[in-house]
Parts: structure tokens; C-alpha cells; sequence
């Protein structure tokens, strides 16, 4: 079942943009310029309590808007929210937590 979350950026069309957990697909997605354009943020379960942060994907046309940061904001709360360990192997998602030092996210992640 999709799980939204309000964020603060905003789309081409000055739409709030909402992040859907996509739990069964395992991704974190931003629907764009109505639902033809997408962002996503991928990850895998690789233990019963630890996740992996794989990728991030935002279309060209609509980077530097801070959708990715929305994304990674998204799967960082989730990872706290669960009580989950986290691999970040996308490298948006390591340079998110270094410019938003949480104390908790620093919890959760395997250095």
C-alpha cells in the first residue's frame, strides 16, 4: 500500500510534489508534470532489518529542483521510522546525509 509524504519542493507546474513509498516495489517515487515523468529512489531489502539505498533517479529536465533531496529525505525517515540499518550505495544519498547530518540517520547507517 503507497504511503505519501508532504514535502516542500514543487514540480514544473508549481504543484506540490508528494513522495509514494512504494513498498511492495521497494522504491520511494515522485510522480511529475501530471504522472508521465517520474523520479524514484530505488532500494532492496539485504537482511531482515537492513536495507540498501541503492539509486536515485531524477529526468533531466527536472534536476536542480530538489527532488532527489526529497527522495533521500523520504527513504532516510522511512529507515528511522522501521528501526532499519541502511547501505548507502547511491552516492546522492551518502552526499544527502553529509549536507543533513541527522543524529538519527547516522544511527541507522552501516559506515
Amino acid at each position: 500500500m503507497a504511503q505519501a509524504a508532504q514535502t516542500s519542493a514543487v514540480d514544473a507546474n508549481n504543484s506540490q510534489i508528494h513522495v509514494e513509498h512504494d513498498k511492495k516495489r521497494r522504491q520511494f517515487v515522485i510522480r511529475l508534470n501530471g504522472s508521465h515523468d517520474r523520479a524514484v529512489l530505488l532500494y532492496e531489502y539485504v537482511g531482515k532489518k537492513t536495507v540498501d539505498l541503492q539509486h536515485t533517479e531524477v529526468p533531466d529536465a527536472y534536476r536542480g529542483r530538489g527532488i532527489a533531496k526529497q527522495l533521500a529525505k523520504a527513504a532516510m525517515d522511512f529507515v528511522v521510522e522501521e528501526d532499519l540499518k541502511a547501505h548507502l550505495t547511491c552516492w546522492y544519498i551518502q552526499k544527502y546525509v553529509k549536507e543533513n547530518p541527522q543524529p538519527q540517520y547516522f544511527e541507522h547507517i552501516y559506515q
